[in-house]
């Protein structure tokens, strides 16, 4: 099974791991893409006036500019580690075990802007770029990576895709049809759509599944998984989505 999550705008500062290697990520049929993306927005850094325009950056956040810039030479650390927010705090992995963080790196991409879906544990820089930027010299973001991303994930070939994206990141790169997925929407008991325990409750899902680290190949493996540990996880009107029911 494969987990697919969002990105988080939000990142922590530096790192200990070595220059971004595009060749080391996972879904290794994206390099073209990606590495067409780094170059775009390194040269739109070179601009700061520029990148805050586009990227829709205040004066405040200029230092994001500079991350940028320095895409191809910062430090990085593992991207789990890397973004914060609501669910990377819920899923809270730096203080897992290591059996746990291998299972991430194993079961784990989180769908980045500039590299695609990416695996839990490679290593990234920081940089700001959102699903919706529309990149000098890039195609938009959709074009660029949907169809590229949907042919990497089918290369893969899963057994089961649990998808907790957003919306926005899942319209850069749908599973394909033929692998078995489940997209995910969090809801109360009653079905109201939430939004902060949205996010909230994806993480700390991801988290117990860390920390138990079954073997799951099915949505069937899942539910059952899921009812054992009293979590709520059910079939939603629309073929294809579950809902997951927010803990009180």
């Amino acid at each position: 099974m494969k987990i697919l999550l969002p990105p988080s705008e939000t990142k922590r500062e530096g790192g200990t791991g070595g220059a971004l290697d595009l060749a080391a990520l996972a879904l290794p049929g994206l390099h073209a893409e990606r590495r067409a993306v780094v170059d775009a927005l390194v040269e739109l850094a070179a601009d700061e006036q520029e990148s805050r325009r586009v990227l829709k950056l205040s004066e405040r956040q200029a230092g994001d500019v500079v991350h940028n810039r320095m895409l191809r030479t910062a430090p990085t650390m593992a991207a789990v580690d890397r973004y914060t927010g609501v669910l990377f705090d819920a899923l809270d992995a730096a203080s897992l075990s290591t059996a746990s963080r291998r299972w991430l790196g194993a079961h784990v991409w989180i769908h980045s802007a500039p590299l695609g879906p990416i695996g839990a544990l490679d290593l990234i820089p920081s940089y700001r770029l959102a699903a919706g930027t529309s990149l000098p010299g890039v195609a938009a973001l959709r074009r660029h990576w949907a169809a590229a991303t949907t042919s990497a994930i089918a290369e893969e070939d899963p057994s089961f895709v649990l998808d907790l994206r957003s919306e926005a990141y899942a319209a850069l790169g749908p599973v394909p049809e033929h692998v078995p997925s489940a997209y995910v929407r969090v809801v109360t008991d009653e079905g109201r759509a939430l939004n902060h325990f949205n996010k909230k409750s994806k993480g700390l899902l991801v988290r117990r599944l860390a920390e138990q680290r079954p073997r799951l190949s099915s949505l069937r493996g899942l539910r059952r998984w899921a009812e054992r540990e009293n979590i709520v996880l059910r079939d939603a009107a629309e073929p294809g989505v579950l809902e997951l029911v927010a803990a009180e």
